[in-house]
């Protein structure tokens, strides 16, 4: 499948021509999903339902022209396809983190056709964790819905090449911190209901470790 010609707003504007390269439906949510590092097809697949394989396939060659994404193939015994965002790409972290607290008063109720995957709760996790003086480390984070960890100063290195934001199941080793909460928790602290201290106050949240994140956290 060829990449489509480039569709423009044909504005002088720095917005405009944002939107440009990633305005198109999925395009910003593949990315949330390659902040995890390099990924196949099928896992992108996976992670994002509702999204037909032809409009994948479609907007990752989009991401790769508009110099966003790059492909490789992994050495044997693997030998598959990843994606991984350049630098250009990972420097929408602060594009989806304005995005999701944005967005947050939309959540509300979890409606019964909503999917939901446990690292879709890593941006706003890691924004609860600067606010609250906490983001240092790796800090696994778990849930019913599944275990993920976030590497909590991210954001400052997030152009560096091979950085990740976050990873899918427990933390590589051993945490600096870990967080055992509910998606009900998680939700309230993306709205802005509540912060990470006082939830962990209000026994909410569960927190165990020995790096700076965890004592933040517990002496706060």
């Amino acid at each position: 499948m060829s990449p489509r010609a480039r569709r423009s707003y044909d504005q002088y504007c720095s917005a405009a021509r944002a939107l440009d390269a990633v305005g198109d439906r999925w395009t910003l949510l593949i990315v949330r999903e390659l902040l995890a590092g390099p990924r196949r097809y099928t896992d992108l697949h996976a992670d994002l339902p509702g999204v037909s394989t032809d409009v994948l396939a479609s907007r990752l060659k989009d991401m790769e022209r508009d110099g966003l994404t790059t492909r490789r193939r992994l050495p044997p015994p693997g030998a598959a396809y990843v994606y991984e965002l350049t630098a250009r790409g990972r420097a929408l972290l602060p594009v989806l983190e304005a995005l999701g607290a944005w967005g947050a008063g939309e959540l509300g109720e979890r409606r019964p056709t909503d999917a939901v995957r446990a690292h879709w709760f890593a941006l706003p996790l890691l924004r609860a964790l600067r606010e609250a003086g906490a983001a240092e480390g790796v800090v696994e984070v778990r849930l019913e819905e599944g275990d993920f960890h976030l590497y909590a100063d991210a954001i400052a290195g997030a152009e560096e090449e091979g950085a990740r934001v976050y990873g899918d199941g427990p933390a590589p080793g051993t945490p600096d911190a870990r967080l055992v909460l509910d998606a009900v928790t998680c939700a309230a602290l993306g709205r802005g209901e509540t912060g990470l201290r006082d939830a962990v106050r209000e026994g909410r949240v569960e927190v165990t470790g020995d790096g700076a994140a965890a004592k933040a956290l517990r002496e706060g």
